[in-house]
């Protein structure tokens, strides 16, 4: 399946909820937690050739995720995904150590999901901030944007990892996590 999304940071989640909601969208999922784990080999061969393997844990359910190299797109993150509830977390995990894989980077987020038609709408609260994630159609998310009062320079292509790196460099705090 082809991912199409963009994230936006944002200051005030209370006001953002009551827009979301106001759109028309409706609360698809409860506020709750989230950890995100990606795995590559030593030699990091995923990172190099920007895909990515993320085991995700959510309340008492595992998902694991394969991501392929984004698509050249001057707004949009877009690139191929695939993903798949694991009935065994830890036979998972110890098939990919088994095959070469090591968790390479690990962050966490409270999550609430909103739903408008087929557009996703997840509000995102992370060490580093708060941010909307639209993920749809094109038309989609610029259409919702709009509405909000959002502009697309505000879009912002990059996924969790590379804004944590990012904040990490400017803040010059390390991280154990930046191991790519």
């Amino acid at each position: 399946m082809i991912e199409i999304e963009v994230k936006i940071r944002i200051d005030d989640l209370k006001n953002l909820r009551e827009k979301i909601l106001e759109l028309g969208a409706k609360l698809e999922k409860e506020r709750f937690y989230e950890e995100n784990t990606l795995y590559d080999f030593p030699s990091k061969t995923l990172y190099k050739k920007q895909q990515a393997l993320r085991l995700r844990r959510m309340n008492k359910k595992s998902f694991l995720t394969f991501k392929g190299p984004p698509q050249k797109s001057r707004k949009f993150k877009i690139r191929e995904e695939y993903e798949t509830e694991l009935k065994n977390e830890k036979q998972l995990i110890k098939i990919l150590k088994s095959l070469g894989y090591i968790p390479v980077f690990n962050y966490e987020k409270h999550r609430t999901i909103y739903r408008k038609k087929s557009l996703r709408i997840s509000l995102d609260e992370l060490s580093i901030g708060n941010f909307i994630e639209l993920e749809g159609e094109r038309e989609e998310i610029v259409k919702f944007t709009n509405a909000l009062g959002i502009s697309k320079k505000e879009f912002i292509k990059l996924d969790y990892i590379q804004l944590i790196k990012k904040e990490s460099a400017k803040t010059k705090i390390g991280s154990k996590n930046l191991s790519f």
